[in-house]
């Protein structure tokens, strides 16, 4: 397995956001008590004028957002991703996406990767309930490289965006001369015999799977979804001409995610098999990540191994 060298994506997060107050004085950072967390704090601490802490009121936290985004400035609401998709849905859908407002939505502790903080802190529905939303962007970047380049993105482009990032250290995948665009893809591994398609952490997953897949002679394409709303057709359908399936991979249910995302896609012009693997229709547990992922068969051997066997049935 790889031994690439690992950092959090909400530190560079962190240390961007300062990076980009400096240079664009509209920023302004918004908290629901955990800036310490977010490393936030960062911001706060330089721009104290910049930066208002709601307490644990996320509803008021995101109507606070869609009011600062009237008068022209550019909000990063920060919390955990279920308390923000959950408890201010109806401020999300309603005040900010009907409005089409610049609000940045970033959002740390995204699916059963929070380990041991348990099913109320696993965000496993954000994605579902995010994509689902006229005017919204769902952006999910692999690694703290990505969570950098990506969020200068973010904050560059106008309307609604949801930004979501893992808890814990991930492996670094990119350089920093890599070239991020929202909405297009990354090709990472190119092959014939499947196409995966991954997003957020589960795309270090993914190459790991890929190794263990050449060694047994079947070569995988992988593809970075990191833009999963709006999704980039163009990779998809390409792979989809090439490989005979396509593989989901996602730290989030099933259900309405990155999964239901491109087979929705590929159903309407290209209907073929898509394996979706993810966390099923059910509600999670507490206990150390890793053992999560091999409980829910979402860690590289069983990946892997769900892979090989779905391209056996398909002779």
């Amino acid at each position: 397995m790889s031994d690439r060298p690992k950092m959090m994506q909400r530190v560079a997060f962190g240390d961007t956001l300062v990076q980009l107050g400096e240079q664009n004085p509209h920023i302004v950072v918004l908290d629901a008590d955990i800036s310490s967390s977010l490393y936030t704090v960062h911001f706060a601490q330089r721009f104290p004028d910049r930066h208002i802490n709601f307490g644990v009121a996320e509803q008021n936290m995101l109507i606070g957002a869609a009011g600062l985004a009237t008068i022209g400035l550019v909000p990063l609401a920060c919390t955990y991703a279920t308390f923000a998709t959950m408890r201010a849905c109806e401020q999300i859908r309603s005040f900010i996406c009907y409005a089409k407002l610049n609000v940045k939505i970033v959002c740390s502790h995204g699916g059963i990767e929070v380990g041991w903080d348990g099913p109320t802190h696993h965000g496993t529905e954000d994605v579902a309930m995010m994509r689902s939303m006229p005017n919204m962007h769902v952006v999910v970047p692999a690694d703290a490289i990505a969570t950098s380049a990506l969020i200068r993105q973010v904050v560059d482009q106008d309307g609604p965006f949801y930004f979501r990032m893992g808890r814990n250290p991930t492996p670094l995948i990119y350089t920093k001369e890599q070239q991020f665009t929202i909405g297009k893809a990354i090709e990472l591994c190119d092959g014939e015999d499947v196409t995966l398609v991954a997003m957020g952490v589960m795309v270090s997953v993914a190459l790991d799977a890929v190794e263990i897949l050449a060694r047994q002679g079947i070569r995988a394409r992988l593809l970075d979804m990191h833009t999963v709303k709006p999704l980039d057709g163009e990779a998809l359908l390409e792979a989809a001409n090439i490989t005979p399936l396509v593989v989901t991979l996602e730290d989030h249910n099933v259900i309405g995610g990155l999964g239901s995302a491109v087979a929705e896609f590929l159903s309407g012009c290209h209907p073929m098999p898509v394996l979706r693997i993810g966390v099923p229709d059910v509600f999670t547990e507490s206990g150390d990540p890793a053992l999560l992922f091999q409980k829910f068969a979402m860690d590289a051997q069983s990946v892997a191994a769900r892979v090989e066997k779905a391209l056996r049935e398909l002779d």
